[in-house]
C-alpha cells in the first residue's frame, strides 16, 4: 500500500518528504534498532520507488539527528538517547514557560473552550483507558497553547518536541497511576488558563513537564 502510494507521486520533493516522514516514524517507533544499518537500495525496493529520494530522504534523517553516516559502514539508526529524551525535557521546562505567559497574553475565549473541550475528551477516554487517544489529545492540548502564541518560531520548535518523545510519551501514559495523574495536571492547567493567571499556569505547567520528564525516564532504564 505504501508503494502505491509513492508512485502516484511525481514531485521529487514531495516524495522525499514522504518518504522522510515513513522513516522517522519508524525509528522513532523503535521499528529500526539503534545502530542498524539503512540500506538504500533495499529501503527503495521495499518502498516502491528510486534511490534517489531515499537518499535525500536520509539526509534529512542525518539532519534531524536520527542516522548517522559512517564512513565505510553506510547510514545507521542513531534514534533517541535517553540523554535526548532528558535534553528535549529540560529544553521545554526552559521554553514551555515562555510560550504559557505569551499565550496567555494572546489567547482568545475561544481558544481557552479549545482547550476545554480537549480536556472533556482526555476525562472520557481515560475512563476507557485508551492509551493512543490520550497521547493525542494531550498533543492536541498543548497544541493549542503552542498556537495562542502567536509565534510561529515557538510553536514549531515545540511541536518538533512533541513529535519527538511521543512514543515514550505512549508508553509513560501506561504505567501504573499515570494515566490519572496526567489528567489531573492538565486540570490544573485548564483552571489556571481560565482564571487567566500566568504565574499558576507556568508553575503548574512545568509541574507537569518535571513529572513527564521523570516518568520517561524512568522506562529508559
Amino acid at each position: 500500500m505504501v508503494s502505491n502510494i509513492f508512485s502516484k507521486e511525481k514531485n521529487k520533493s514531495s516524495l522525499s518528504s514522504k518518504i522522510f516522514n515513513v522513516l522517522r516514524d519508524n525509528i522513532l517507533e523503535g521499528k529500526y534498532a539503534h545502530d542498524e544499518k539503512l540500506i538504500e537500495v533495499k529501503l527503495a525496493q521495499e518502498l516502491g520507488v528510486s534511490r534517489t529520494p531515499v537518499r535525500e530522504a536520509l539526509k534529512q534523517l542525518e539532519l534531524e539527528g536520527l542516522v548517522e553516516n559512517i564512513p565505510n559502514k553506510g547510514v545507521v539508526v542513531k534514534g533517541i538517547s535517553k540523554q535526548d529524551i532528558s535534553d528535549i525535557y529540560a529544553i521545554r521546562l526552559a521554553i514551555e514557560g515562555i510560550a504559557v505567559e505569551w499565550a496567555m497574553e494572546r489567547m482568545s475565549d475561544e481558544d481557552v473552550e479549545k482547550l476545554k473541550e480537549i480536556y472533556e475528551l482526555m476525562e472520557f477516554y481515560t475512563l476507557k483507558k485508551d492509551y493512543l487517544k490520550i497521547s493525542e489529545l494531550n498533543t492536541q492540548f498543548h497544541e493549542v497553547i503552542y498556537k495562542a502564541t502567536k509565534s510561529r518560531y515557538l510553536e514549531q520548535v515545540l511541536k518538533d518536541f512533541q513529535y519527538y518523545i511521543k512514543t515514550t510519551r505512549n508508553k509513560s501514559l501506561r504505567t501504573p497511576g499515570r494515566l490519572e495523574s496526567a489528567l489531573e495536571e492538565h486540570r490544573e492547567i485548564l483552571d489556571a488558563f481560565i482564571a487567566r493567571d500566568p504565574q499558576k499556569a507556568r508553575a503548574v505547567l512545568e509541574n507537569h513537564i518535571d513529572v513527564s520528564k521523570l516518568n520517561a525516564l524512568k522506562l529508559e532504564d
